[in-house]
């Protein structure tokens, strides 16, 4: 079913490909951009035997590139869209009972296998622009292995990228095959041009464009970080007076898809296009026309801080990888070039790739998903890059907080309900805390403001607005979206544009289940009843019950949330003076984060909604809740205070002695614990089992140190030591080996050494804290020769040897070494050596030479 008329290098590949789908149920294609994978591999692969006229999906990292790549599809193929090939995206569908290639995004295959995990009818999975890793295609693959090993063995994965390492894609695969095609890039001229460090990104970048149009002679597409800088840079170059034949062309994620599809198609003839494009235009989308391309170096990426559970929009310089992406586009079509606004000097501090989305995300939707798979712990799945533990423990405790999960981890029965809605977990929770109050269309509004873009635009340097309810009434009041409603900010008429559309999409299907095929008339706003403005505080502080904020006397428009972190705003803002807030939107980083979308809640409010978190106590010596000697009375939640009385404060004489008071009620895990302390505890536990307790090894348990931290940690407090935080200061492994005198140390590291040397030459550290029998974890082929177990303790204990595969998972445990290499290692040699070729496995591991790297490293 491949058309003849299309002469892409990736076509070579194709015979290869199909022969590894035959033969296995899994392929990496690793092809650059331009190669043709998109356009030509879907429907290379339509017709093979195993497919069987099932359905083949394609996932595609932005709605954009899924919307794009499903009409070239079909365009090639001569077919209207939903007949051949059809797409899915969030809220639009097009396709038909005899569509057999569905191109899908932002989650719609995760919703997919929910929903059916065998996925009945479809027989191949085709992650493209895999390279791009963003979460939804991290997750989709890790659900997608998951199904095919317990249910669907005869499903196809297929993983398409441009520049990510496809062995290691390939690893993950259980050593699926990887196919490599050549790519069709004309050369590119690249000039690096002088930044100037004082000058605005958008001026260089106009001033840039303006010479490219010189001298290249087609469109130009410019990079540039953020829709911001996009309309700036369109600005500047209205003023700087274009030739008459070029049009200005935004692009990014949230532009209208009449608007992006003026982006993307190409110029009509005599004129030519400039195209001012976020990272969306690095890969799946292919601008007809461009032959010079302008890159600012910068781009704007989430970084999720899970240590105050927000995400906030970082600048950071590209990666190599990107840079190379972005230059490829003005070779597509005939030589082109490519002006950098950096130097070539800069080059060598890019970095190689741009992290993968998963590192740095709020995983709260990822572990919803994954509760709704019936996963608790992501290390059930296989991933490329594991899920951050921080990131995983902090959205395990906000869908706690939720109620979407219950205590084990198990989706609740609002979780399945906030599952179904597609959306973020917290505005899910929003939707149906509406339902249950009766405010049911104020909740949809206020999830559809709050999921798109602002809806106001302020003047650069004006103070920001952070009342939602002026967002409300500017949907309610001003149907054209023109109306200046303040004389620092103007309504964005598309970010209204796109509410409206979010609010009709809401209101069609309000549990997510439902889409329409798109286009139809912007959502009528009926009139808001004024109690609706009274209760949009509580709604909002149900979807984010962390973000509660209380006014600090610091001064106007400094605020403390709930999870204890700093906010601020501007102090001209109508909120500045707000008591307490439900903050929605804050914009992370530096000393105070930022508040950009809020509304007012009283203390009465949040006493009530939140009777059952309420914290009321009384403490006399030590305050758990601020985790300091104080002396109060005060009802709060979390960080704010909604009640608070206080009593005199102890004297001075008492600080030392309510700090081990509050050390002992927390536990000694407070304390500055390294593993360097953990493990010198271990080694004196030890001796103290071995030796038995009256050859003057004291007892370190927690107990033990507990009752005693009088005598080893008390006279090393300085009285000024009031906070927890102060415990930081100390060298605990010092006041640890204070403990011991001088010779019981020496016989210390005489009898339990810290690392033992191996036959390899490497000093691998001795584990004692994890069994009675010190473990040494080491690698079997660096110890091949050695016959003899080795001991601590003066010879009287052979350690517990971890034999480690090259991947240092253990392959045998034993204290016999020597019976190891007798009875158990041709086995091992026998089930590993397939897997691990690259290592050595002799007939003779007594007489092999012992080593610590790989065949091919020596």
């Amino acid at each position: 079913m491949l058309p003849a008329n299309l002469p892409l290098p990736v076509v070579a590949a194709i015979p290869e490909l199909r022969q590894a789908l035959a033969a296995g149920t899994a392929a990496v294609l690793q092809a650059p951009p331009g190669a043709g994978k998109t356009t030509v591999v879907p429907v290379a692969l339509l017709e093979e035997p195993w497919l069987a006229g099932r359905r083949l999906v394609m996932l595609e990292p932005r709605r954009l590139a899924a919307r794009a790549a499903a009409a070239r599809l079909a365009r090639n193929l001569g077919e209207p869209l939903g007949e051949t090939v059809g797409y899915h995206i969030r809220f639009e569908r097009v396709a038909g009972r005899r569509t057999r290639i569905l191109v899908v995004t932002e989650g719609i295959l995760t919703r997919m296998l929910q929903r059916d995990p065998s996925l009945d009818g479809i027989g191949l999975l085709i992650f493209d622009e895999f390279h791009e890793r963003s979460l939804h295609a991290d997750l989709g693959l890790a659900l997608a292995l998951d199904a095919q090993r317990g249910l669907r063995n005869d499903l196809r994965v297929l993983v398409m990228s441009a520049t990510l390492d496809g062995a290691r894609v390939a690893r993950m695969l259980d050593d699926a095959p990887v196919v490599r095609a050549e790519g069709r890039l004309f050369p590119v001229e690249t000039r690096h041009l002088e930044r100037e460090s004082r000058d605005p990104a958008e001026r260089q970048v106009a001033r840039a464009v303006c010479a490219a149009l010189e001298a290249s002679p087609g469109d130009v597409l410019a990079f540039l970080p953020g829709r911001g800088e996009i309309h700036r840079t369109a600005g500047l170059l209205a003023a700087a007076g274009l030739p008459a034949t070029a049009d200005v062309r935004p692009l990014y994620s949230n532009l209208p898809p009449a608007d992006q599809d003026a982006a993307i198609e190409p110029a009509p003839p005599g004129r030519r296009k400039v195209v001012l494009a976020t990272s969306i235009a690095e890969t799946s989308l292919t601008i007809e026309g461009v032959t010079a391309v302008v890159d600012s170096g910068l781009m704007r990426i989430p970084q999720f801080d899970a240590g105050t559970a927000m995400t906030r929009l970082a600048t950071v310089r590209v990666s190599k990888a990107s840079a190379d992406q972005r230059r490829g586009r003005a070779g597509r079509l005939a030589p082109g070039l490519c002006l950098r606004l950096w130097t070539a000097g800069m080059e060598a501090g890019l970095v190689a790739h741009t992290p993968p989305e998963i590192l740095a995300a709020d995983l709260a939707p990822l572990m919803l998903e994954l509760a709704g798979w019936g996963v608790h712990d992501p290390a059930e799945l296989r991933w490329l890059d594991p899920p951050p533990a921080p990131a995983v423990g902090q959205a395990r405790a906000l869908l706690r907080t939720l109620d979407a999960v219950d205590a084990a981890g198990r989706l609740s029965g609002k979780g399945r309900r906030m599952l179904d809605t597609s959306l973020h977990p917290r505005l899910a929770h929003l939707l149906i805390e509406g339902q249950a109050r009766g405010l049911g269309d104020l909740a949809i509004e206020l999830a559809a403001i709050l999921g798109e873009q602002d809806l106001f635009a302020f003047e650069p340097g004006a103070p920001i607005e952070t009342d939602l309810r002026l967002r409300l009434d500017a949907l309610h009041a001003d149907p054209e979206g023109t109306r200046p409603t303040h004389q620092s900010f103007r309504i964005n008429r598309a970010a209204r544009s796109l509410v409206l559309n979010a609010i009709r999409n809401l209101r069609r299907s309000p549990g997510g289940g439902g889409h329409s095929r798109g286009g139809g008339a912007p959502a009528t706003v009926p009139p808001r009843p004024a109690s609706d403005a009274d209760a949009c505080g509580g709604l909002v502080a149900a979807a984010y019950p962390d973000r509660l904020a209380q006014r600090r006397a610091d001064a106007p428009g400094l605020f403390r949330l709930a999870s204890g972190r700093g906010a601020c705003m501007d102090a001209a803002s109508s909120q500045a003076g707000a008591e307490f807030l439900a903050v929605a939107h804050v914009e992370g980083g530096g000393r105070d984060a930022r508040i950009r979308l809020a509304a007012p809640i009283s203390a009465d409010e949040i006493r009530a909604q939140f009777a059952s978190a309420l914290a009321v106590e009384e403490t006399v010596a030590w305050d758990a809740q601020a985790q300091e000697v104080a002396c109060r009375r005060r009802t709060s939640l979390g960080a704010l205070v909604l009640g608070d009385q206080p009593l005199p404060r102890p004297p001075p004489e008492r600080v030392v002695p309510c700090l081990l008071e509050g050390i002992r009620q927390l536990g000694l895990r407070v304390l500055p614990w390294t593993r360097d302390a953990e493990d010198w505890r271990a080694r004196v536990a030890f001796l103290r089992r071995l030796e038995g307790p009256d050859r003057g090894w004291p007892d370190l348990g927690d107990s033990a140190l507990a009752e005693t931290l009088e005598a080893w940690l008390a006279p090393h407090l300085p009285p000024n030591f009031r906070r927890l935080r102060d415990l930081e200061r100390l060298d605990l492994l010092a006041l640890l080996r204070g403990i011991l005198p001088w010779e019981r140390q020496k016989r210390l590291d005489e009898l339990a050494p810290t690392h033992l040397q191996v036959p390899s030459g490497s000093r691998i550290r001795l584990d004692y804290t994890t069994a009675d029998t010190p473990i040494l974890a080491v690698r079997l082929q660096e110890v091949f020769g050695l016959t003899e177990t080795p001991c601590v303790g003066g010879g009287r204990v052979p350690v517990l040897m971890h034999l480690l595969s090259p991947a240092m998972r253990p392959v045998q445990i034993t204290r016999d070494l020597a019976s190891f290499w007798r009875e158990a290692y041709f086995q091992v040699r026998k089930d590993l050596r397939g897997r691990y070729p690259r290592h050595p496995w002799p007939d003779d591991p007594l007489a092999a030479t012992p080593t610590r790297r790989s065949k091919r490293a020596t």
